[in-house]
């Protein structure tokens, strides 16, 4: 025989649902997100080899500079995400 109380009869309450973001949270997250996208779409804008840093071509350290800024912009939507759910 098992003795349970009424508490361990009542199952747990769902969980509830994240709440939306705004209009203008939804809208600065995108274009965040946004900007490297089109930044390395646009090939000609950066398809050059003037200026150069430490040698290497202006079409190499656009690109290796945009992996260290798209990480940077992830992290700024997240936390805009995560503040407009508060």
């Amino acid at each position: 025989m098992s003795s349970l109380s009424e508490a361990d009869e009542i199952p747990p309450p769902a969980p509830s649902r994240p709440r939306r973001l705004s209009v203008g949270t939804g809208v600065a997250v995108a274009v965040l997100l946004a900007i490297p996208c089109v930044a390395l779409a646009l090939v000609p804008l950066y398809s050059r080899t003037t200026p150069s840093v430490a040698g290497f071509p202006f079409f190499y350290w656009y690109q290796l500079l945009w992996v260290i800024l798209t990480p940077i912009l992830t992290w700024a939507a997240y936390l805009l995400i995560k503040r407009g759910r508060r």
